[in-house]
């Protein structure tokens, strides 16, 4: 971190506090000008000795002519550059320099290891706080011969020691079925376990995922960086190594290319081997020092992340809802679901034998063999041999896209061949094939990977795979969800909000007319119906419903006239005479689509109801399609994201409850507005009224949230 005179006064306040700080050994204020290399080598292994903390300051530089030849590397530096102080041509680096901390290693195998990390376990027991970091190595699940949930493993653990400035790396931290066993592990695991102490830590949820691997239930994750930073702005690249660059000023990449720099100068390149072991080692040390840096560096940013969201008025948005919805989120996936194999293989075979004979169908009408995936081929085909209305015609040839095709259905009855063909293989290749892989040999289930760090709305994601993409509108992809089912004597619950989003919508733009609709069980889709129609509401037809509900669901994503005209096939004339209306009877929604926009732009940002917030550069582009996109963003995000904080508190409260009730239950899917539960089938009454409770009970809104119940012997019947 470079600091010039200037900033630390504003750091420490007055000349007063300065002094004592120089005494304390934080600041260490050096000659000016030092030019002699010798010199400047004596001084810093003099300064690292006697003021392990030093901070040196902007007004007073060592100028070295070639730093890698001599700074000693047994001294641990973060080094930044500062070309603009470069005072002479022969000159080649000016560098402020700062010892961060200190680094104790440790073997996990020390015969003396109890004695070594006696004192700072104790510190910890008394401070009720542990920050670390776990180092892992990926690996490939499908080559262990042993039970692994996550593609990682664990190798070495870095703790923080926050009273001496130092980092205890404890290596060869291997777990295994045998690690309980293993007395000086246990004295470090048994902290994990510890329900008093406080977990601080960066990308945390598979830490408890590897832990429970070897039996060990980690608890009371208090801090974690990455949903710090997260929270802060979603749309920020909230990697350690960019949060250490924006909010300490500290460059990881610089830093591990320096620390080592020594060490590989003096390599024999004359000797294979040794070269061999020294590039092993030189990588090792920089795994060590990435570690240690990392642990380092959660210390330091949660005090400033933590300042930062209280700042914005999100630190209970934080404490509340995004840090407990980790550890839920981390049993979901090491619960994982269940899936019988042979039925989704069975099902892959019956879907190959479906497109093989649509293949000889598309052949046989077409007169010939072509390759139906290539655009080119089928554009010509269509478009040239069959002589169907042509899409204007591109460089690349004609356009086959899904909505060309879909207008000349009556064309050609190749066409609805065309489009079967490409459902069916993509439910086979995406899904069929795509799903086997992931099962784990193991468990033979799918743990799928749940993230709250990837949306910029707050939603939650799933990849590896992602199951909630899996099909729903289709019978033939829905098909899929048989093969998904619980252990034995199990039974799933399904819990979905009803129209959670137009809910919330209808709460924060205090619409008379919605709010109505909702406190008085009227049909949302009729009402607006009735109004945009001005008919009776019994006199609402299934297209006119259709209509309405395509408005009601699309106003707050900004829709346009053209996108409404398209869905529900009228022209754009008449699908703009739809939204006026709309808007006209909704009078309290267009307010809120105007006033938020209006003041997303005057702030840069828009807030959930939690307080999540998003910002929006877009909206001050000079582009006018990105500026729309940004109206669109300002719209949606308050809407969109209060309805996921609303699922994440549930989550929550419902995995709490379960527990509390010592029911055999557990949530093991999320799919943005619904929740799937696996419960022992004798449980399932009191699971359901935990569910239904808690979910309806998340928040309290001007109209009621309403939930659905079903339940089946698979993911399929739960619909």
């Amino acid at each position: 971190m470079i600091y010039n005179y200037k900033e630390i006064k504003e750091k420490y306040k007055n000349n007063y506090k300065i002094e004592k700080a120089i005494k304390k050994g934080e600041i260490y204020k050096i000659e000016k000008n030092v030019y002699s290399d010798t010199k400047n080598v004596n001084y810093l292994e003099l300064i690292s000795k006697k003021y392990p903390n030093a901070i040196f300051t902007m007004d007073s530089a060592f100028y070295f002519h070639n730093l890698t030849d001599v700074i000693p590397s047994k001294i641990n530096l973060a080094i930044e550059r500062n070309s603009s102080r470069i005072k002479d041509e022969k000159i080649n680096q000016v560098l402020i320099i700062k010892k961060l901390f200190e680094i104790e290693e440790i073997d996990i195998n020390d015969k003396d290891f109890s004695s070594k990390v006696e004192n700072i376990i104790e510190e910890i027991k008394q401070s009720k706080e542990i920050i670390y970091y776990f180092e892992k190595k990926n690996i490939n699940i499908a080559d262990e011969n042993k039970f692994k949930i996550v593609d990682e493993e664990l190798q070495s653990v870095a703790i923080y020691n926050e009273e001496e400035n130092k980092i205890i790396y404890i290596k060869n931290f291997v777990l295994d079925n045998n690690t309980k066993e293993n007395a000086n592990a246990k004295m470090i695991l048994d902290l994990f376990e510890d329900e008093e102490i406080s977990k601080v830590s960066y990308k945390a949820k598979h830490d408890y995922i590897i832990l429970k691997e070897v039996g060990i239930d980690y608890k009371n994750l208090k801090y974690d960086a990455e949903i710090a930073g997260y929270n802060l702005n979603p749309t920020d690249k909230n990697t350690i190594e960019s949060m250490a660059s924006k909010y300490l000023n500290i460059d990881f990449e610089e830093y591990l290319e320096k620390s080592n720099k020594e060490d590989l100068k003096q390599m024999n390149l004359f000797d294979m081997q040794l070269s061999i072991d020294k590039k092993s080692s030189e990588i090792q040390e920089k795994e060590k020092m990435k570690s240690c840096m990392i642990c380092y560096t959660i210390a330091k940013l949660r005090d400033i992340t933590i300042k930062k969201l209280e700042e914005e008025r999100s630190l209970a948005l934080f404490n509340n809802i995004e840090m407990p919805l980790v550890l839920v989120l981390a049993q979901m996936q090491y619960s994982g679901m269940y899936v019988n194999d042979k039925e989704l293989k069975d099902f892959g075979e019956e879907l190959k034998e479906s497109v093989e004979k649509l293949t000889s169908d598309i052949y046989e009408l077409a007169g010939e063999e072509f390759n139906i995936n290539s655009h080119q081929q089928l554009g010509k085909i269509l478009f040239e041999k069959l002589k169907l209305p042509a899409p204007k015609k591109t460089k690349t040839g004609y356009s086959t896209d899904v909505d060309v095709l879909e207008k000349l259905i009556n064309e050609h009855e190749i066409i609805e061949k065309i489009l079967n063909y490409r459902k069916i293989a993509k439910l086979n290749s995406t899904y069929i094939e795509g799903l086997i892989p992931c099962i784990n040999k193991y468990t033979h289930k799918i743990h799928s990977k749940f993230h709250q760090t990837i949306t910029a709305t707050g939603r939650i994601s799933s990849t590896d795979p992602n199951l909630q993409n899996i099909p729903t509108r289709e019978e033939i992809g829905k098909q899929i969800r048989k093969a998904f089912l619980p252990e034995a004597g199990n039974i799933y619950i399904d819990a979905d909000y009803s129209q959670i989003e137009l809910r919330v919508l209808a709460h924060i733009s205090k619409d008379e007319n919605m709010i109505y609709a909702f406190n008085h069980g009227e049909d949302i889709h009729r009402q607006a119906a009735s109004k945009v129609f001005n008919i009776p509401i019994d006199e609402v037809t299934k297209e006119q419903r259709s209509s309405a509900k395509a408005v009601n669901f699309g106003i707050v994503y900004g829709i346009s006239d053209f996108g409404l005209a398209n869905q529900i096939k009228v022209s754009n004339k008449k699908a703009k005479q739809y939204i006026n209306d709309y808007l006209e009877k909704y009078s309290g929604i267009k307010n809120f689509m105007d006033n938020i926009i209006e003041d997303a732009k005057e702030k840069g940002y828009v807030e959930t109801l939690f307080g999540r917030r998003r910002y929006i550069p877009e909206l001050k582009s000079s582009n006018y399609m990105v500026r729309k996109f940004g109206d669109r963003v300002a719209m949606n995000t308050p809407i969109q994201g209060t309805a996921a904080d609303i699922m994440k508190i549930a989550m929550i409260n419902v995995n709490k409850e379960l527990k509390e009730n010592k029911i055999d239950g557990k949530i093991v899917l999320q799919i943005h507005d619904e929740l799937l539960l696996e419960v022992k089938e004798e449980q399932k009454e009191i699971a359901k009224e935990i569910l239904k409770r808690n979910m309806e009970n998340a928040m309290k809104l001007d109209v009621p949230l309403e939930v659905e119940l079903s339940e089946g012997k698979n993911w399929y019947e739960v619909k």
